[in-house]
């Protein structure tokens, strides 16, 4: 395949072969001819932001969204430092996230050219590959090559950037037709699929956690197919939400605790044995990990087993290799729990209290969510009663910052979500401290009229920090926040519709004036700052 053109076409044509139709980016003129190539190519939409930060989210949320490579530019020096956050989001999330950088000439490499900065040392222990091109010739080969690397299990972020005097100037290149953009080379099973099958043949009290690689490998029929043939109660975290409807007769969320001190076998699939699972520790059970590629095999816990590879496979492979009992007082007692944790939900989400409950504003979003509505969630405290409350009944329907932890992804991965999917709901629940990471962006959804509506959880502090805080030395510091801040108005003054809610009984209509705006919302709804969320994972 022959490509002739500046560098910034050599760019766009590789990116088409990728199936790219959005590049997310800010304006800066070391990256111009990646525009132009985007505008000659045809086809892919640029999309300018406020905040690198932002345009780097949105081009994680358009991967985590579509299963493939979501594309970003950002300009030397600065603006690729703003992307940092973005990529070592992406990192830990296995999105394949890729960025492309400005970088000053390397004619004059040393000579202090403006924003003349060397990124690959920097972004290189966040990315699974950080390269340089350094000839026009070679754009096309190095572009793919990233791309390839962020889309092969185990998948991730990659990095490259182009010298002015390398991107600006026309060359040619051949590029291999090799295997057809998108479509991975066959990957085989490793470890014994056959070993887990006797395990939880053997099982009373067996439970599958799913997460977000269950959901990056396409693996949902297959989970659904293991879990009723092994009645397999079952639990999902991060991306793996609604790979299992919220409705599925196996699908449990508020009896996880009850489940993982009692169960004898704990199953985990396509998610670490992090922070967000006691680092893999169930009490007396055996564990058994299932992931992507063989390199992500928990080392720090003792397993019964584990398998890798396309996790489609490994359920298969399990779900084929034993016959499975029915374990109906186990899931019984499991469902008793689940009844009655959530008919307190019920009461917490319909509070009468003031100022509000944080539960109540879940209460009210939930009754007035569709069924494929995309759930984002920007935040700390508020954000934790989200995982609590909303239910998730298909795949891609919710996305949350990941393990890292990091604030300011909601307006990048909302604008990501609408832009894909006008005619859905797209929801982005904010912690107010949150939300001044991305705010301003608002501007960027008025601009590319992108009707999202964001609900703001307004305690007026950082609740995460302050609560934690008090009780470890009986006082707090750096934790508040203004009280009462109208984010609302920031919004209103930057073209989008925005109310301010303190009344309980107000939350509900202010949701469906902002469902029925038609452009950018923000409903801003003060909460108790006395409330503490009853977190119990150790985080480190």
């Amino acid at each position: 395949m022959r490509l002739e053109g500046h560098g910034g076409i050599l760019i766009a044509e590789v990116m088409k072969r990728w199936g790219a139709d959005h590049l997310f980016t800010l304006s800066g003129g070391h990256i111009f001819p990646i525009y132009d190539g985007c505008v000659k190519v045809g086809g892919i939409r640029i999309v300018d932001t406020r905040h690198e930060q932002t345009a780097a989210f949105a081009a994680e949320g358009y991967a985590k969204l579509t299963r493939r490579p979501g594309f970003a530019a950002l300009t030397a020096g600065p603006g690729v430092t703003n992307g940092m956050s973005a990529l070592t989001t992406a990192y830990f999330n296995g999105s394949p996230l890729v960025v492309f950088g400005g970088r000053a000439p390397q004619a004059r490499w040393g000579q202090g050219s403006l924003q003349e900065f060397d990124h690959v040392p920097v972004v290189r222990p966040v990315t699974k590959v950080a390269t340089t091109a350094t000839s026009t010739g070679e754009i096309s080969k190095v572009v793919d090559s990233c791309v390839s690397e962020a889309t092969s299990p185990h998948r991730g972020p990659a990095f490259v950037d182009f010298p002015l005097d390398v991107l600006f100037v026309p060359g040619e290149a051949e590029l291999d037709d090799g295997t057809p953009a998108g479509q991975q080379s066959p990957r085989s099973v490793s470890g014994d699929p056959a070993a887990v099958a006797r395990l939880l043949q053997e099982a009373e009290r067996p439970v599958l956690v799913a997460g977000s690689d269950v959901y990056w490998e396409g693996a949902w029929d297959s989970l659904r197919s293991l879990v009723e043939e092994a009645s397999l109660p079952t639990f999902l975290n991060g991306m793996g939400r609604g790979c299992l409807p919220a409705d599925h007769p196996l699908c449990f969320s508020r009896a996880r605790s009850t489940a993982l001190k009692q169960a004898d076998l704990v199953m985990v699939a396509g998610t670490p044995l992090d922070f967000r699972l006691n680092f893999g520790r169930f009490g007396q059970a055996r564990v058994v990990h299932l992931v992507d590629h063989p390199d992500l095999v928990a080392r720090h816990v003792e397993l019964a087993a584990s398998a890798a590879g396309p996790l489609g496979e490994v359920f298969d492979g399990i779900r084929t290799s034993a016959k499975f009992g029915a374990r109906e007082e186990w899931i019984a007692s499991l469902r008793d729990d689940e009844k009655k944790k959530r008919a307190k939900d019920a009461e917490e989400m319909g509070s009468g209290a003031r100022p509000v409950n944080a539960a109540r504003i879940y209460g009210e979003l939930k009754k007035r969510l569709e069924r494929d509505a995309i759930v984002i969630c920007d935040g700390g405290d508020f954000v934790s009663f989200a995982g609590r409350y909303v239910d998730v009944y298909e795949p891609g329907c919710w996305m949350d910052p990941g393990p890292y932890g990091c604030l300011g992804t909601g307006v990048g991965y909302a604008l990501a979500a609408k832009l894909l999917y006008p005619q859905r709901q797209v929801v982005v629940v904010f912690g107010d401290g949150a939300f001044g990471f991305s705010g301003l962006d608002f501007d960027t959804l008025v601009r590319f009229d992108v009707p999202v509506v964001g609900v703001v959880g307004n305690n007026g502090i950082w609740g995460l920090e302050k609560h934690p805080m008090r009780a470890l030395y009986g006082y707090d510091v750096a934790a508040d926040l203004q009280p009462e801040c109208r984010y609302d108005l920031v919004v209103e003054a930057l073209g989008g519709h925005g109310e301010f809610v303190t009344d309980p009984e107000e939350i509900g209509p202010a949701l469906e004036r902002a469902f029925e705006a038609g452009k950018p919302a923000l409903v801003n709804v003060a909460t108790d700052p006395e409330q503490v969320y009853p977190r119990s994972s150790n985080l480190a």
